[in-house]
């Protein structure tokens, strides 16, 4: 018998108006983005966890796999946790773009009218060049994160230090990003249709037009994008946008793209038809702030938002925004693609899936023989993942027990659909989330194999133990409680890492 004890810890493209100052940028950016995967695929061999498969069948990471398209795949970041290992961990691997969530903000460059301040904008912008990644500048203006001084200004005052603030701010990152939100939000939810009532707005229709030359002025290597929630489908409030573009447009004004923040419960129908008859415009269009609420169809949504953006030739790239759950804005909702803990959910696997055409590979567990058998050891109890009672039938009870090498505790790990399933010896049937269940403590049973996302599961190692993650949930198998006794229950729950969320590999047959 073999037990595996030293298993190691996996863990734009521009277009044709950059200047040649931009373009020596991007193109240093990308081969710095290829040699950080190239180190960390170096890492991954020596840890003994390999990433997936070779470049030629899919990609491992969601930039890769996005470069691989023509596009980026980004984050938005916050200065305040690149101090967090696992946070930059995940953001250094995975993405290939960041955004500043507020530290480019108007109330974060410029505190005090005249009186400029950089120092975490250019924290998160001097990470992302170190590690190979582009930036997107957002936003030069918004009603809503003003700094004091500039709520109490209106008319001409404000119109003359708003310009200003345009034009320092892009002046200072000229050159070192790839796009900026010029102006965000300015439409308003009620009624549909019509500009905001903000301090901007009675400087005068104009001011948005005015940001944009102001703008294009201050970097003219930059893409200019206006950006706005609540315009994924084809309505009032995108009707409203789109009728501002066609009218830049035509005039001349500098306008190159159009973001979509993507704040998602449900997904409309018209979509992708939406982000296209932007696209249509001459525009390129951007998700700029993709997050999608917890819910059965979460790990769909964020596939077909994905699948949109490839479909429209025009769409250059997606942002989520954040990294992990615990990072979010929408607190309670987990709506990103990392959970708490880190681990990639099955959110993260449909966009991974969606991003290499449906091609991509389990990662590999080395040491595993897809042909053996294996006992799994719970850390925190030393007991072995168990059929209660020697059950062949669907539905039955999984729970730990006294280890004994019976066929009711031998499991084969089987590729499927990114992850692997778990199949019993005895019965033949595989490890199942009852009832597609997402809650905390919900039952995981044998079941019949149906391939369903409930019955797959994502595996990460860590010094010599597997966490394993549904990939319908994104809840880690866990002995409930942390009991040490016989028959307790196996359940999900959330990843945290804990001893009775680990599992020891022992080769059997």
């Amino acid at each position: 018998m073999l037990a595996l004890t030293s298993i190691g810890t996996t863990t734009y493209r521009p277009h044709e108006e950059l200047n040649s100052t931009m373009a020596a940028t991007i193109t240093r950016r990308r081969r710095g983005r290829a040699a950080a995967a190239l180190t960390a695929l170096t890492l991954a061999v020596t840890t003994g966890i390999a990433l997936g498969a070779t470049a030629a069948q899919a990609a491992s990471t969601l930039g890769a796999a996005a470069e691989a398209q023509g596009r980026y795949f980004g984050a938005a970041v916050a200065a305040s946790r690149l101090s967090d290992p696992v946070y930059t961990g995940i953001l250094d691997r995975e993405f290939s773009s960041v955004t500043a969530e507020n530290e480019m903000k108007w109330d974060a460059t410029e505190p005090s009218q005249g009186q400029f301040s950089y120092t975490r904008g250019d924290q998160i912008l001097d990470h992302a060049v170190a590690n190979g990644m582009d930036v997107r500048g957002h936003a030069l203006l918004w009603h809503s994160q003003e700094p004091a001084w500039a709520q109490t200004m209106e008319g001409p005052a404000l119109r003359q230090a708003m310009l200003n603030h345009v034009t320092q701010v892009a002046t200072h990152y000229r050159g070192k990003v790839y796009a900026w939100d010029v102006v965000n939000e300015a439409f308003s939810d009620w009624p549909e249709g019509v500009r905001r009532d903000s301090n901007l707005q009675r400087t005068g229709n104009d001011w948005i037009e005015a940001a944009f030359r102001a703008a294009r002025a201050a970097d003219p290597g930059a893409k200019l994008c206006y950006n706005d929630y609540g315009t994924d489908g084809i309505g009032a409030k995108s009707n409203a946008v789109y009728a501002m573009v066609k009218d830049f447009k035509s005039r001349g004004v500098p306008i190159d793209c159009v973001g979509f923040q993507s704040h998602l419960t449900t997904l409309p129908s018209d979509y992708q038809a939406n982000l296209q008859r932007f696209a249509d415009l001459g525009v390129d269009v951007q998700i700029t702030e993709l997050d999608v609420a917890a819910g059965p169809q979460q790990a769909a949504i964020f596939g077909s938002v994905t699948k949109a953006c490839l479909a429209v030739a025009r769409c250059t790239g997606i942002t989520v925004w954040g990294i992990r759950d615990s990072d979010s804005w929408r607190t309670g909702e987990d709506p990103l693609l990392f959970d708490d803990a880190g681990q990639p959910k099955a959110a993260y696997t449909a966009v991974l899936d969606a991003l290499n055409g449906g091609s991509t590979p389990p990662p590999t567990i080395p040491g595993v023989d897809p042909s053996a058998w294996y006992v799994l050891l719970n850390r925190q109890s030393g007991k072995a993942l168990d059929v209660y009672n020697r059950s062949t039938a669907d539905k039955a009870d999984v729970v730990q027990w006294t280890r004994n090498d019976g066929t009711q505790q031998q499991w084969r790990f089987e590729p499927s659909g990114g992850g692997y399933q778990l199949k019993s010896r005895l019965s033949g049937k595989v490890l199942d989330v009852l009832d597609w269940s997402t809650a905390n403590g919900g039952d995981v049973v044998q079941f019949e194999d149906r391939d369903g996302e409930n019955q797959q599961w994502t595996v990460t190692a860590n010094g010599g133990y597997l966490t394993l993650v549904n990939r319908y949930s994104g809840k880690a198998l866990e002995v409930q409680g942390g009991s040490t006794a016989d028959g307790a229950d196996v359940v999900q729950y959330d990843s945290w890492g804990g001893a009775n969320q680990q599992w020891q590999l022992v080769k059997v047959g």
